[in-house]
């Protein structure tokens, strides 16, 4: 939907399965519509859109790409950016650490994300602003070689040229949004400033890579970074670093971790998504694991003494878990409060609890689509009560 400040609000359809493009339209007729008519029913209404890279594949044909915008057209809904992090299959199969393959050492990442581009392009009208959100470059544990960051840098460079050709082509304001996350290449806002750094100061262009290509501001991961978000985004927007897109989410959140919370945890522990844990001690003090299952062994053997843990999964914005587990929400809407100074920061949101297949009974209570209304209807009060929307 339609924010002021030029602003558009979605949630990322990568909650939904979608290994093809005929089951992504799927979900975008059954509960996309569905979402849609009980949260924005006559006004224009905004699809933040997941291609693996089958979907994109397929959906590029020109025949199936004309019939794609008349739908949307027909149905008075638009999209403004497109999901793609995960380049293959994301739901009912072990996902983990192989979501950040391919990389941006690979071509195939570069031309899977060229594509997205392509096809935003199409769907965009006239003067319109556009946002792909990728992985962080790699995970950190992939990277053994400055061999392998070169390739990294190439590949985006070649993006951006990319990028710069179709934005000025068809008359739009592209974007690509790298996604820190927890021990991806660059995890926390130092690290991402680092990154920038190294990528585009030996380029003539620089200032134009930065235009291009800028950062998806994850609530839920930078708030496992134990990070302000008011010192964040200011650190980045110093740098020059665009603000491609925020996502709107939250983590778990666990303090002095006990066997009886720990065992409330185990819960949390499933086959199909990484749950990395960032533990926190008594002198601040930052301990990383790569999964909650990890953490949890640690913690029973006595190789963990700290005070707080944050671990990645996205539990719903506007449903708390029960104490004594928390949610991160207090990132999320410190991130709102600096949009409400600086609105010009940002225009692109999207909610993405995309973890609804795999949440413990006690948070997955409902249907997804009634989930997806409940966030719009704790979120959009939080918006205008901050005058964006």
């Amino acid at each position: 939907m339609r924010l002021k400040n030029n602003a558009h609000l979605a949630y990322c359809t990568n909650i939904h399965p979608g290994n093809d493009w005929e089951e992504t339209f799927q979900s975008l007729k059954n509960d996309v519509l569905a979402v849609r008519e009980s949260v924005c029913p006559r006004d224009p209404y905004a699809i933040g859109l997941r291609l693996s890279a089958s979907a994109a594949s397929e959906l590029s044909n020109r025949q199936t790409l004309l019939e794609f915008r008349r739908w949307l057209e027909a149905r008075n809904c638009y999209v403004f950016t497109i999901n793609g992090f995960p380049y293959g299959n994301f739901h009912g199969e072990r996902v983990k650490d192989q979501v950040y393959r391919p990389d941006w050492t690979s071509t195939d990442r570069l031309h899977y994300t060229n594509l997205l581009f392509d096809i935003l392009a199409e769907l965009l009208p006239k003067n319109g602003s556009g946002s792909v959100s990728t992985l962080p470059g790699s995970f950190k544990r992939f990277i053994e070689s400055d061999n392998q960051k070169r390739a990294i840098h190439d590949n985006l460079y070649q993006c951006f040229k990319h990028i710069e050709r179709l934005s000025e082509q068809y008359d739009l304001d592209l974007h690509l949004g790298l996604e820190p996350e927890p021990l991806g290449l660059f995890e926390n806002t130092p690290e991402t400033i680092a990154f920038f750094e190294e990528f585009t100061n030996d380029h003539a262009d620089a200032a134009r890579i930065r235009h291009r290509i800028g950062v998806n501001y994850d609530t839920c991961h930078l708030a496992i970074e134990y990070e302000s978000a008011e010192e964040s985004l200011s650190a980045l927007a110093e740098q020059g670093i665009r603000i491609s897109k925020i996502h709107l989410s939250s983590a778990l959140k666990a303090r002095e971790p006990d066997e009886a919370l720990l065992s409330r945890l185990d819960a949390f522990c499933e086959d199909t998504y990484l749950h990395q844990v960032i533990a926190r001690n008594g002198d601040g003090e930052l301990g990383r694991f790569e999964d909650l299952d990890l953490a949890l062994a640690a913690r029973r053997s006595g190789n963990d003494d700290s005070n707080e843990w944050r671990i990645h999964f996205h539990i719903p914005i506007h449903a708390k878990p029960e104490a004594p587990l928390a949610g991160t929400e207090d990132h999320l809407l410190s991130t709102l409060n600096v949009i409400q100074k600086q609105p010009a920061l940002c225009q692109h949101f999207e909610m993405e609890t995309y973890t609804w297949a795999v949440l413990p009974d006690s948070l997955r209570n409902t249907s997804v689509v009634d989930q997806l209304v409940k966030e719009y209807q704790w979120l959009l009060p939080e918006l205008e009560r901050r005058d964006i929307l």
